[in-house]
C-alpha cells in the first residue's frame, strides 16, 4: 500500500491541483511555457513561426530582431547574427513542439529550450490555455 501510494502521488497531486484550479480559477505554476528557438534569418524565423501556428503548437510567437551570437561549434569560436523566436504554449506541448521544429529547422542542432511560466496575467494565461488544444 505504501509503495502504491508513493507511485500514485504525482498523479494524485496533479489531479488535485487541476481540481483546485478549476474550482478557484487560480493558475497552476508551470502549466504553460515559453520556448526559445534561434533562426538564421528573418525569413526562416517567419516560416518556422507560421508552421508552429498552423499546427496549433502555440498561442503566440514573437519574432525578435537580430542579435549577435557567440558560440563554440566543432571546437571553433563562431560569431553570427540570429533571429530569436519566443513561443508561448502549454508545457505539455513542448516535446511535440521540439520534435516538429527539429524536423523543419535548417540547423543541424537548433536551439530549442523552454522555461515554465510561474506567474502572469491570469487573462493572458487563460487565453494561451484556450488557444492551444490539449494533448
Amino acid at each position: 500500500v505504501v509503495i502504491l501510494s508513493l507511485l500514485m502521488y504525482p498523479v494524485l497531486r496533479s489531479l488535485a491541483l487541476q481540481l483546485h484550479s478549476a474550482v478557484t480559477g487560480s493558475y497552476i505554476s508551470g502549466t504553460h511555457s515559453i520556448a526559445f528557438i534561434n533562426c538564421l534569418n528573418e525569413q526562416i524565423a517567419k516560416d518556422i513561426a507560421r508552421a508552429i501556428m498552423d499546427k496549433k503548437l502555440a498561442a503566440y510567437v514573437n519574432i525578435l530582431p537580430k542579435s549577435l551570437a557567440l558560440y563554440f561549434w566543432k571546437g571553433e569560436l563562431e560569431e553570427s547574427t540570429e533571429i530569436l523566436l519566443l513561443v508561448k504554449t502549454r508545457t505539455s506541448k513542448i516535446g511535440e513542439l521540439s520534435n516538429y521544429v527539429r524536423s523543419i529547422h535548417p540547423f543541424e542542432i537548433p536551439e530549442i529550450i523552454s522555461l515554465p511560466i510561474d506567474q502572469g496575467n491570469p487573462l493572458y494565461l487563460k487565453w494561451i490555455e484556450e488557444s492551444v488544444p490539449r494533448d
